[in-house]
């Protein structure tokens, strides 16, 4: 079947239909990982967006449910060049397809994609329409222009709605690993995944939803975090009435600008116990700091974004899906720009220098990605550590 993607500005690309059918709506991306689209799909970061991936050929290793970062995928559409027609991988439970299809994602492959992400890099993010139902492009252009994103709380649709303890079984946060020759298997499911004990718990955590990635709870459980996950409008008498040991400010999509209720609740709890945020927590983060937010162009969304550490002058390739970033010139003189991104010099990490509050825009837990800041993690628990013997 035929579908079509049209764009606000008149471009209009016609390709094959995958997935559910229909017409959806919402702010066109682009992500240039290489893998990791059943990640990116489930991502709560990309409610509200249609998703084109830059890599040519998607879902040849299928969708299982072991590594999805939601329970269901978040995004409004999924544009491909070209729909793998062989699943490889023994962990599939099913295909790209299939999984599109049972969720009501409608899907379009056949698309040049390299000149759709020329494209939004030169004219900038834009709204666009998906639609196996539209035939006439005029109204799926008009379609397009119609749909709404800046300054919706997108937050509210995926946040949690009420507390809970995170992997209170320790059966949600084992790494998975490859079993090597003829060791031993400590730990294993049904369909033979291996995967590596957890650490005794430490230290706890209070966790505001902005949108999580499952991801991130696992890394914060295998360093030792027991975590309470509560909802985005919880607050700060809520959140210290858990008596945890640290805050941590999730991931999440859309405008920060949106978020005056969350912004008011981490002013109150700065300087009350340590303060780790990611990506929007990190746009969350500075906004309570007195700093102020504005749109990129097209985002930075992928698995290959350089990051600078200015404190050492060491440089990591970080994971990032953001499409706002925080103005370094709206920060107070008591908060200090930590890290920077070395393709356009914005803010990529900020930490307050009196109290124990830090942020980075990147996602240390990667997936997809490569593991290279996964340290923010462990550093994180040593400044919990630190508070709780100092206190």
């Amino acid at each position: 079947m035929i579908a079509l993607l049209a764009l606000e500005d008149g471009r209009v690309f016609r390709g094959e239909s995958f997935g559910a059918k229909g017409t959806s709506t919402g702010e066109i991306c682009f992500n240039t990982s290489m893998s990791g689209y059943q990640e990116i799909l489930t991502d709560p970061s990309y409610r509200g967006q249609i998703v084109a991936m830059t890599y040519p050929e998607i879902g040849n290793y299928g969708v299982n449910e072991l590594d999805v970062e939601s329970d269901i995928p978040q995004v409004r559409g999924f544009v491909i060049e070209e729909l793998s027609p062989v699943i490889s991988s023994w962990r599939a439970d099913c295909g790209l397809h299939e999984y599109l299809e049972k969720h009501g994602i409608p899907g379009i492959q056949g698309v040049d994609t390299r000149a759709l992400t020329r494209h939004l890099r030169t004219r900038g993010s834009m709204k666009a329409c998906i639609t196996t139902e539209i035939t006439d492009e005029a109204t799926a252009i008009q379609k397009a222009k119609s749909a709404s994103y800046d300054g919706i709380d997108f937050v509210k649709e995926v946040s949690t709605h009420a507390n809970y303890e995170w992997d209170k079984g320790t059966t949600l946060s084992k790494d998975w690993v490859l079993r090597s020759g003829s060791e031993s298997v400590q730990d294993s499911d049904a369909k033979g995944n291996v995967f590596d004990p957890l650490p005794p718990v430490t230290h706890t955590l209070a966790a505001l939803d902005f949108g999580m990635k499952k991801n991130i709870l696992r890394y914060l459980r295998r360093k030792g975090f027991q975590v309470t996950v509560l909802p985005s409008t919880s607050s700060p008498a809520e959140v210290l009435a858990l008596g945890t040991d640290g805050i941590f400010l999730s991931n999440g999509p859309g405008d920060p600008e949106a978020l005056d209720y969350a912004c008011e609740t981490v002013r109150a709890l700065i300087g009350k116990k340590p303060i780790f945020g990611i990506c929007l927590g990190h746009q969350i983060l500075a906004r309570a700091l007195g700093g102020k937010t504005f749109k990129l162009k097209f985002g930075h969304r992928g698995a290959n974004q350089p990051v600078k550490d200015l404190r050492s002058g060491k440089i990591a390739i970080t994971s990032q899906n953001h499409g706002y970033a925080v103005d370094p010139s709206t920060l107070p003189a008591d908060v200090e720009v930590t890290h920077t991104n070395l393709n356009d010099g914005t803010v990529a990490g900020l930490r307050h220098k009196k109290h124990s509050a830090f942020s980075v825009q990147y996602h240390p837990e990667a997936s997809p990605g490569p593991h290279d800041a996964d340290y923010f993690f462990a550093e994180f628990a040593k400044e919990v550590a630190a508070a709780k013997a100092a206190n």
